[in-house]
């Protein structure tokens, strides 16, 4: 659990690297595959994942601009990584300025439940990391090999003398 603002930067930046390698990785192609006909396509995951973040953190008090067109998901990869990258980057800034470590500690609702700060933060990360690992499936799907976020993806098995991976 992060107990420090620091603390928490430094895992959102991490994170929001990671995402960031996914997301760079995209095609537009890519944008339209689903995992079954009336599901959400990548393109509307990974602009979700991108758009919700100043939402979630206005929803618990901080004070940071909305993202217009959130619910238009653009036709381009390159724009999708290129917001995340800003918004990520913008959230960090917001958080840093606008809470402190006592900020952390502090109670409040979060889905019904009562939450310190601390935790509602970890929501955040939790939830773009479940997105993010929608995304790397659906890129599979679409014929792209993924980023290796925590470890490398199949194909680069062989680089460390795998030539049959586990499972």
């Amino acid at each position: 659990m992060n107990v420090t603002i620091l603390d928490f930067i430094k895992e959102w930046n991490s994170e929001a690297m990671l995402t960031q390698k996914v997301l760079d990785g995209l095609t537009d192609n890519s944008l339209n595959q689903k995992v079954y006909p009336e599901g959400r396509t990548l393109g509307r995951i990974a602009w979700h994942l991108t758009t919700n973040i100043p939402e979630y953190l206005a929803d618990f008090g901080l004070k940071i601009d909305s993202f217009e067109n959130g619910e238009s998901v653009p036709t381009s990869a390159k724009e999708i990584a290129e917001t995340f990258k800003k918004i990520s980057s913008y959230a960090a800034e917001v958080i840093e300025q606008q809470w402190t470590d006592d900020s952390l500690k502090q109670v409040q609702n979060a889905f019904g439940r009562e939450e310190s700060n601390a935790r509602i933060l970890m929501g955040l990360i939790k939830h773009i990391v479940h997105h993010r690992g929608q995304v790397t499936i659906l890129m599979r799907q679409a014929g792209i090999k993924p980023f290796g976020v925590y470890g490398p993806p199949k194909e680069d098995w062989i680089h460390f003398g795998v030539e049959n991976p586990p499972l």
